[in-house]
This record gives C-alpha cells, structure tokens and sequence, in this order.
C-alpha cells in the first residue's frame, strides 16, 4: 500500500511542478499580465494533477491484474526478464524470435542471428480507449509512446540464456512523468510464456518420439521372442530324435550330437532386452548350432570361418548371426542335393565392422531373398540399436549362393580391446 501511495505521489508531484512553473511563465507573460486568470489556472492544474493521479491508479490497478501483486519490479515501465533455455544458442535465438514475432501489433523487427540479438518496436494499446476526459492528463500531451524489445542470447554448455527488455521507446527520464498502464510488464509476461511453452512443446515431442521408440523396441523384442519360440521348439525336437536315433545306430556320434546340443544352449541363456552379446559369444552359438547341423546333414555340409580374436569382443545384438546361418542352411543348403559350404568372416575397414554369412547354395531363385522375417527382424533390430550407422545387405554370391553382411560400429570394439 506504501510503494502504491509512494508511486502516485511520485507522479502527481512530478506534474505538480511542472505545471508550476508553466502556469507562473504564463502568467507573468504580457499577454496575461493584466488579466485575473489565477482562479483559471489553479482549476486547470488541480484538473490535470487529477488525472495524473487517475492515470497512475488505472496502471496500478492494471499491473496488479496481470502480475497478481505489486512490487518494484512489476510496477515499473521497464521490466527485465532472464530466461534459460535448455537447447542451444541457435535454437534458443529461433525460439525467442519466434516468441517476439507472435506479439501483436509487432513491428521494425531487426534479428541479428551472428550476435544473437533481437530488436522489435511495438505499438501501444489504449487499454482503456481514447476517452474525450484523457485530453486533460499531461502525458497524453505528447502523444502516445511505442514500446520497444530488445532481447540477447547468451551461450552456454549446451544451453541459452535469454536477456529480454522491454521499455518505452523514450529515455528513463520520462518514467517521472509517464506510465505504460502496464503494457511492457504485458510484453515481458507474453514473451516469457511463450518461450516456456515452445520449450515444452519441444520436451513433449521428445518424449513421444522415445516413447514410440521404446513402443518399437519392445514390438520388435516380442516379434523376436516368438520368432525364438517358433524356431527353437523344431530345431531342439528335430536334433533330440536325431540323437535318439543315432544312440542305437551309432552312440559315439550321438554322444558328439548332445555334446553340440549342449554348447549351443550354453550359448543360448537368455539376456535382458537392452544387453548386447559379443561376436564371440554369437559365433561359439552359432558354431554349435552349425555343428549340429553338419551332423545331420554329413558330408554335405562344411563349415569355414574367419573371424580375427581382436574383434571377438565386439559388441553385438544377440541371435542376429545365428538368423543368418539358419537362412544359409534353410534355403540354400537344405535344398540343395549335392549340400555346399557355410562361409562366416569378419573383417574391419576404419570404423566399421563387417560380418558376412555366405553360402554356394541354390541362391536367390529358390531362397526368400531377403524378405523373410529373421532378416527383417536383423534390419529393424539394427535400425533400433545404432541407428543410420548400422546396416544389413544380402547379395547373390558369386558363383553361386546368397552373402549376408551385417555392418556395425567398430568405435565400441576398440575400446573394449584397449581395456587391460
């Protein structure tokens, strides 16, 4: 109540001497020298203080609408606000430019992206209309002010600090004389709520987009889960009858069959949905499971790998190696009478690492060529786990067969090799 009288006092008293020494000017003037007009102008002066004082009530009612209370800071003509954006520089300068042009009556915009400054002039309301009665306040002598912007970014680690101003476009003397009836403490609150409002608007898009990506992520752990649950049933039955039968026919090799069983399952616990195997740890799996696998097919199939020790320790999703062996078996060698060769080589070009399932069998004429679900399974599941920087190509092997690459990141894998 104090800083209320104080503010209107302030004013009135501004005026009051001002109007004092206009009126003691004009009075001893030779026009009016010889004229009674003292009563005149006490009446004029009592009526222009009067709404001054009525001018300065109306903003201070004003400020407390839109600011809930009144301090120093909200009843002031200027008002400064600071603002940390959690985005960078750049992206802080688009929001708050964005903010600024979204004001009404904005205008003479001036956006300086190298230094990250913003300058706008805006026009100023009448709040309260023109009314006959404002003729008589002195501010309004002088016509109306616009007010003006000025906002900087200031960079940061990964954020940006926003400075905003918003003023009369007149200099600091003027607040003696003038109010904004709150206009720039309105700009200020405008300007800052919108910016808080991009900037949530921005957060709820990234968590949607993770969302949807965890959405993904778990579909496709469920589609891999069932894809296990349909493969896994047949190939455990079809090489426990393969065991049963050679214990009667040939023990030792079915003794060699289980031993084959049970690396492979070894191999085979399960991981958490996030955790990625090694390259050694797929290969010993998938070894196992083309062992077996050359035990019931004999002589018809063999087996060459190429895999360097240095990039055992490659990171890799689980089963993915696996997926590709059984599609070389499936539908290139299974087929095929004469049977054929299984080829699994690894090798690194810069910061990658490529990992090449390829067989001789029947090829792309007989084969799914790609559009089965294992590989679709391999392509989402990379897309999920690297990105754009992950990749799987299946091409016709010359002379004859299919040749599967996975390409992975190599960066994980040096860091693993360097770690004593």
């Amino acid at each position: 109540m104090i800083k209320s009288l104080f503010f209107v006092a302030r004013l009135v008293l501004a005026w009051f001497f001002v109007l004092l020494f206009a009126a003691i000017v004009i009075s001893n003037s030779p026009l009016f020298r010889h004229h009674s007009t003292g009563g005149l102008w006490v009446l004029l002066v009592f009526l222009a203080l009067l709404m001054v004082a009525t001018g300065a009530i109306s903003h201070l009612r004003r400020v407390r609408l839109i600011a809930g209370h009144l301090d120093e800071d909200t009843l002031g003509n200027r008002q400064r606000r600071r603002v940390e954006v959690p985005f960078e520089a750049g992206e802080a300068f688009d929001l708050v430019e964005a903010a600024i042009r979204e004001l009404p009556r904005t205008e003479e915009i001036e956006a300086a992206r190298d230094s990250l400054q913003i300058r706008a002039k805006v026009q100023r309301p009448l709040p309260y209309g023109n009314s006959p009665l404002e003729r008589l306040n002195p501010s309004t002598w002088f016509g109306h002010l616009r007010n003006q912007i000025y906002a900087t970014v200031t960079p940061g680690d990964g954020t940006g600090s926003v400075t905003l101003i918003c003023e009369p476009e007149a200099s600091a003397w003027s607040d003696w004389f003038r109010v904004d009836d709150a206009t720039n403490l309105e700009n200020a609150e405008a300007i800052t709520r919108a910016i808080t409002r991009r900037v949530a608007e921005r957060r709820r898009q990234e968590q949607q987009r993770a969302q949807r990506s965890e959405s993904e992520k778990e579909r496709t752990v469920a589609r891999l889960n069932l894809l296990h649950a349909q493969v896994e049933p047949h190939f455990l039955y079809n090489t426990l009858a393969s065991a049963q039968y050679l214990t009667r026919s040939d023990p030792a090799l079915a003794d060699q069959m289980l031993g084959h069983l049970i690396h492979y399952l070894r191999h085979s616990l399960p991981l958490t949905d996030d955790a990625l195997s090694t390259l050694g740890e797929e290969l010993e799996r998938t070894r196992a499971y083309l062992e077996i696998m050359k035990l019931r097919m004999g002589s018809r199939l063999s087996l060459q790998l190429e895999v360097p020790d240095a990039l055992r320790l490659l990171p890799l999703p689980p089963m993915m190696l696996q997926t590709l062996a059984e599609n070389a078996i499936k539908h290139g060698l299974e087929p095929k009478p004469g049977g054929g060769t299984v080829w699994i080589i690894a090798r690194r070009d810069a910061d990658t690492v490529a990992i090449t399932v390829a067989d001789n069998g029947r090829g792309f004429s007989d084969a799914t060529a790609g559009t089965g679900i294992g590989l679709k399974n391999v392509r989402e599941r990379l897309r999920l786990i690297y990105g754009a920087s992950a990749s799987l190509s299946v091409v016709s092997n010359v002379p004859e067969g299919v040749a599967s690459t996975i390409t992975v990141p190599a960066q994980s894998a040096a860091s693993k090799e360097a770690t004593p």
